[in-house]
């Protein structure tokens, strides 16, 4: 049997992404809490989106080194496990010292430029350890699993999410504060940083030792490729974004709209509902808190909704059919968010976005892998990533003066600009030209 034609067993494609629930945990963290992190310690809330491009600036400038290096990287724990074992540690410690930002008896900018650089730093870490996962599927895996693939890959996102999301509403419940002085973080949520971290390094060290990545012997014959000797490579970035296949750049547009749209919800949601369910913007009053905590919630709702959305992507007879409508009914949900006042209401809305979520992780990965050769995968899926992260850069960018001016300083008004730029991103799937073959 032809080593490029087989199929891998079921509980091999779990292995492989297992340590993707963990990273997503610390993601989830780091997506629900930043805002309210900096508001917390006193940044003015006209200026929250700035605080959002330190992220996206450090993915697009990690994960195409990383991928560039893993493609010349053989080592006997393989070529992505190092990079996703280094990070993942250094996303540990940095988890433990985030959330401490406000707890140092540092004054208000000293707080926030410890809290900006370990942003970066945890930032940093959770691009170099996220990506290889990605990189792995798409080494390891043939074309027809490949959707099974990131189908498990998604589950294991959302999953992760999910318990990222409510780990601060579930430590105020069992007991521990979900207030705090002025300028410092809560206990709520600096004990779920340190629970995302104990649980990142197990998943990850879980992936580390069930997985054996390909020699390159095998790693060529499974890609058909000739003779693949990595190390000896050098890989031309500007060579390879100019012989990127087209689906790269179609599939990059939908990704741009799609992007800052959820940059616009990790960043205005909690300012959002505590507008339109608790009807204050004092960061520092307990309401605004409460609030805080319910966006983990429904957080974890949308991730409920991207779980089982993502059971109903395969049975779409095309991937563009899938990814218009996924995106569509999130731009529905975004806008819905505007006029609802309840907060067990706001759950059908954030379902809503689930879907355009669920399509986001799973689409544009499966589209662009099955038109790639294997001699530059990490190369390019760490390119590839400049379509999440750019996005984000310029909506963070653009996120002021859109508050201030066509928000008119409303955190919910942003939502209903995210809901926009869903459709948007749906009307550019029509621009992909999908190769029918990989269905």
């Amino acid at each position: 049997m032809n080593v490029s034609k087989r199929d891998l067993p079921y509980s091999q494609l779990w292995n492989i992404s297992f340590g993707f629930f963990g990273v997503q945990i610390a993601y989830s963290l780091q997506s629900a809490n930043i805002s309210r992190i900096f508001a917390t310690l006193g940044a003015d809330p006209h200026n929250l989106s700035y605080f959002w491009i330190l992220p996206p600036l450090m993915g697009m400038i990690v994960q195409p080194v990383v991928g560039v290096l893993s493609d010349r990287t053989w080592t006997k724990l393989g070529r992505r496990i190092p990079y996703l074992l280094v990070g993942s540690i250094i996303s540990v410690i940095v988890m433990c010292l985030l959330p401490n930002s406000g707890s140092f008896n540092l004054s208000v900018s000293s707080a926030m430029v410890f809290g900006l650089i370990a942003l970066m730093l945890l930032d940093t870490s959770i691009n170099m350890a996220m990506q290889p996962f990605k990189m792995m599927v798409g080494d390891m895996v043939n074309e027809k699993q490949k959707g099974l693939a990131y189908s498990i890959q998604s589950f294991l996102s959302n999953a992760g999410s999910l318990v990222g999301y409510l780990f601060p509403i579930i430590f105020t419940f069992i007991g521990i504060s979900n207030v705090a002085a002025a300028g410092v973080v809560p206990d709520s949520v600096i004990y779920s940083f340190y629970g995302g971290a104990a649980i990142l390094i197990l998943c990850v060290l879980y992936t580390v030792f069930t997985v054996k990545e390909m020699p390159p012997k095998e790693y060529a014959e499974f890609h058909g490729i000739e003779d693949i000797s990595v190390t000896k490579k050098s890989a031309n970035i500007f060579q390879l974004l100019a012989k990127a296949p087209s689906v790269f750049w179609s599939v990059g547009l939908v990704q741009f709209f799609s992007w800052a749209a959820f940059m616009y919800m990790w960043t205005y949601t909690n300012g959002g509902i505590a507008e339109t369910i608790w009807n204050t913007s004092d960061v520092k009053s307990a309401a605004y808190q409460e609030a805080g905590n319910w966006v983990g919630v429904v957080f974890a709702v949308q991730a409920v909704g991207s779980v089982i959305w993502a059971m109903v992507i395969p049975r779409f007879k095309s991937y563009k059919t899938a990814y218009a409508i996924s995106l569509i009914l999130g731009g529905i949900g975004f806008v819905a968010t505007m006029f609802v006042h309840d907060r067990y209401v706001l759950f059908i809305p954030y379902l809503l976005i689930g879907c355009a979520w669920a399509a986001i992780l799973a689409l544009p990965f499966t589209i662009l892998t099955n038109a790639l050769k294997g001699d530059n995968m990490g190369a390019y899926l760490g390119l590839f990533n400049g379509t999440i992260c750019l996005p984000q850069i310029v909506a963070a960018l653009l996120g002021g003066v859109l508050f201030r001016y066509i928000a008119m300083g409303s955190s919910i008004a942003m939502l209903g600009i995210a809901g926009a730029l869903l459709f948007l991103a749906a009307a550019s799937v029509f621009v992909i030209k999908e190769n029918k073959t990989q269905r």
